[in-house]
């Protein structure tokens, strides 16, 4: 359907311009079509007519951000730099069947080390795989291969639903004791 428009709205500018009235071809190939209806305006950057949005600020071609509840909240110094200032994060999942760790790099989103006790090093030299045994072996795994990376701070956010104890508390200690420094934020 666009590019039938398209074309009928050039082909009349073409067509005006022929006959020799200029200012007739530049209406008819600068309109643009917008819910059926003729949006006069100059012509788009790209040569084509763009779509606009709700608001006929952008093109349809950009991607559109999700909109806060209040555009007008202040973002502090900390919000805006946090993700510079301390780039890795520690992840901790515990399940009733295994224990999983990584750290991830906050602006890329890139996973720098992973361990877990599903993976085939881990899995046959332990009895249980979701023991406190087992959350200590993941630490001892992760602090291993987050120095490989040159890795040596991370944070640690719990989840909501987690606390801080058991098996959470031994992957993080177990980080801590063999040369990760890890800042805990708790509420």
């Amino acid at each position: 359907m666009l590019k039938n428009i398209l074309s009928q709205s050039w082909r009349r500018g073409a067509h005006v311009l022929r006959e020799g009235h200029p200012a007739e071809a530049m209406y008819a190939c600068s309109s643009q079509f917008h819910s059926g209806q003729v949006l006069r305006s100059a012509r788009s950057f790209f040569g084509v007519e763009d779509f606009m949005d709700e608001d006929n600020s952008k093109p349809y071609t950009y991607k559109k951000e999700k909109r806060s509840k209040n555009p007008h909240k202040h973002i502090s110094f900390k919000q805006r730099t946090i993700a510079h200032m301390e780039p890795f994060t520690l992840d901790v999942f515990i399940s009733k069947r295994f224990v999983s760790a990584s750290l991830t790099h906050r602006s890329t989103c890139r996973q720098v080390a992973v361990a877990g006790t599903n993976s085939k090093d881990v899995k046959a030299a332990l009895t249980s795989r979701s023991d406190v045994p087992a959350c200590l072996s993941v630490g001892w795994f992760l602090a291993e291969r987050a120095k490989e990376a040159d890795v040596y701070a991370c944070t640690y956010t719990p989840r909501e639903r987690d606390r801080f104890e058991g098996k959470i508390r031994a992957v993080v200690q177990s980080l801590i004791d063999n040369g990760i420094h890890v800042k805990l934020y708790l509420d």
